[in-house]
């Protein structure tokens, strides 16, 4: 599996997992303005962003980062943290894992969850730089429900997830990598699954 023929990731996804950009190195020096980290390290996949930001004109002017994550989460981390410098916050805050992989000329369909963490991670720090400016009313607090709490996965992911096209248990696992730790959530997970298909297919936009 050495020949190069059998790479199925673009030249733009290698590009960015063998020299990765912007990876946080001096974590105890670096003067961040927001930092986000979510994940879990039990399941090998855990990702750290930090931001400085303008304040005056509210744009992102560097992005770090830290995974422990595969090939597909290096490199969508690496391009995101490209992404966002020179961006206004509120607009980078909106960043999806589509946008990410389109940015990269695609993923493969099972790596799909590989550019979640690191979109995550962004909103994460910006919710902290809101919260350390007192712009709480920013943060956008959605009445979400937990349901995995190990990959902090809500049923409005579940959703999200379904409106993209997953259909099993597996394909949901692929898309948001939950049930992947201890899968106490996984009868919830599909009953939440299953309903969220039924109402697609009753309400079909």
């Amino acid at each position: 599996m050495t020949n190069e023929s059998h790479w199925v990731y673009t030249e733009k996804v290698k590009e960015n997992f063998m020299n990765p950009k912007n990876i946080l190195i001096d974590g105890d020096d670096y003067q961040d303005d927001g930092k986000g980290v979510v994940g879990n390290i039990k399941c090998g996949d855990e990702m750290m962003v930090v931001i400085r930001v303008d304040k005056k004109k509210g744009i992102i002017i560097d992005c770090r980062w830290k995974t422990y994550g595969c090939a597909s989460a290096i490199a969508s981390t690496s391009i995101l943290s490209e992404m966002v410098k020179g961006m206004n916050i509120e607009k980078a805050y909106h960043i999806s894992p589509k946008d990410v992989a389109k940015e990269l000329g695609g993923l493969p369909e099972h790596k799909i969850h590989c550019s979640v963490l690191g979109d995550k991670a962004l909103r994460a720090a910006i919710d902290d730089y809101y919260r350390r400016n007192g712009l709480d009313f920013k943060i956008k607090k959605e009445k979400a429900v937990l349901i995995c709490q190990c990959m902090n996965i809500t049923d409005h992911e579940i959703e999200n997830a379904v409106l993209e096209g997953a259909k099993t248990y597996y394909e949901l696992q692929e898309r948001t990598k939950i049930g992947t730790v201890c899968g106490q959530c996984k009868d919830k997970s599909i009953e939440l699954l299953n309903s969220f298909i039924k109402k697609q297919e009753e309400n079909p936009s």
